[in-house]
């Protein structure tokens, strides 16, 4: 199912040197310019209602690692239940490339986890569910459940209003969609913020609703998220930010 940032200024620098020859200079190549999303930690207020009420306090956060991947993380805990998701990945042309997802729950006793490991050289993704591993054949551009959040986000700043994505789940290739819907004020613990609404389609004929909020001015970070079905209902609100 996780500091304010400022948009990136486009920045291009060109640089020439004097060479010996009076006639003669060099450019040099401008760095490449970072336009994928910034490296952050946000916590998040959860809230989970079936029958019974239950909040908790979640955690997400986006680091940039040493041999140019990326590790996406989100974690909550409570006395009755826990979740530790994680995505570590590499960008390429504003495309995430996921490589590993691991998955590991608690809920009243019962555990869950799930590790999956995507073999690009043969498109393949390994599954490691119940110390039962088997692979399943995928396609560029195929997803993890947890960093299709930020696939949805850089999409966003790409300027799309509708996202089509193939996601690793369950032992299945799924297909996910969203479509951009208005932009609404979120009152949130950071202030009241002006945020772009994406809708779920892929499941509605399924009586189930899924909206979330991205905020721009955040880099257009997740702010608000609200998840409806067959009497149950999930909400997750920003608290903090860094």
């Amino acid at each position: 199912m996780r500091a304010r940032k400022i948009p990136m200024l486009l920045m291009a620098i060109f640089m020439s040197i004097p060479m010996l020859s009076f006639s003669s200079t060099t450019e040099i190549t401008p760095p490449p310019i970072e336009t994928f999303l910034k490296p952050y930690s946000a916590v998040y207020s959860t809230v989970w209602k079936k029958g019974i009420s239950l909040k908790v306090e979640g955690k997400q956060t986006l680091i940039k690692q040493d041999n140019n991947s990326w590790k996406f993380t989100f974690t909550a805990d409570s006395l009755i239940a826990s979740l530790n998701e994680s995505s570590v990945f590499k960008v390429k042309d504003q495309q995430i490339v996921p490589t590993k997802y691991q998955y590991k729950s608690s809920a009243l006793g019962k555990k869950r986890s799930a590790t999956l490991t995507f073999d690009w050289e043969n498109n393949l993704v390994r599954n490691d569910v119940k110390n039962k591993p088997w692979n399943l054949s995928i396609s560029p551009g195929t997803l993890d459940k947890l960093s299709i959040q930020l696939q949805v986000r850089q999409d966003l700043k790409l300027g799309k209003s509708d996202f089509d994505y193939q996601i690793a789940d369950g032992g299945y290739i799924k297909s996910w969609s969203f479509k951009r819907d208005k932009m609404e004020t979120v009152n949130t613990n950071l202030g009241r913020l002006s945020a772009i609404k994406i809708i779920r389609t892929d499941n509605l004929e399924k009586g189930k609703k899924t909206s979330f909020w991205f905020a721009p001015s955040l880099d257009y970070l997740l702010v608000k998220l609200e998840h409806q079905e067959d009497g149950e209902s999930y909400h997750l609100d920003i608290e903090s930010l860094k």
